[in-house]
């Protein structure tokens, strides 16, 4: 099953695409993790990549499509995969299906983990507080929320579009929003 998860910061995709991973034996894979490791690995992409953020930029769409491609490519993602952080915006979702497309391995569905904003607020300063964080103050965090829902609203709508989103309530203990996701899963893995 390929499957992307989409939600705010604070809304558990992280968490939930971990026990995604063992429930269906996919790699899970994240687009900060990917370019970290492709740096480290000093790769033509990941040399690319550390030189654009090095000068403070951000790493371009063209330059993540081509790291997913060469993560697609491996033998443990034959069964599928579960992608977290990457669609952020419009033309990345545009782009993701197009290279998903041509490499045989189209999307089967998007789970949308949906959580007011005040409780983000609270888990997200909860966060910072054990981690010794100050620039997760709740002014800081509804802006970069208010960010993230202009940006992702047209990724939703995209797979809205395409038949393939699902969104999920992510209040309540990791076990009930883990069971609501498999619930919402069913259908398709009994088609695929």
């Amino acid at each position: 099953m390929r499957l992307v998860l989409l939600g705010a910061p604070g809304s558990g995709k992280g968490t939930q695409a971990a026990r995604l991973k063992e429930h269906l034996q996919v790699p899970h894979i994240s687009t900060g993790d990917l370019l970290r490791a492709e740096v480290a690995a000093g790769s033509k992409l990941g040399l690319e990549a550390k030189e654009i953020m090095a000068a403070g930029n951000l790493v371009s769409d063209e330059i993540l499509l081509g790291m997913l491609e060469d993560r697609f490519s491996r033998p443990d993602t034959a069964g599928g995969f579960i992608l977290d952080g990457y669609p952020r915006n419009q033309a990345q979702a545009d782009a993701l299906d197009h290279l998903l497309k041509r490499i045989g391995q189209p999307m089967d569905f998007a789970v949308q983990l949906e959580v007011p904003t005040e409780l983000l607020v609270e888990r997200i300063a909860g966060r910072a507080q054990a981690e010794g964080r100050a620039d997760d103050n709740p002014e800081s965090v509804r802006k970069r929320l208010t960010i993230y829902d202009t940006q992702t609203a047209p990724v939703i709508e995209f797979y809205r579009q395409h038949g393939q989103l699902t969104v999920v309530n992510g209040v309540g203990s990791l076990d009930e929003v883990f069971n609501r996701i498999l619930e919402a899963l069913a259908p398709v893995k009994e088609v695929g």
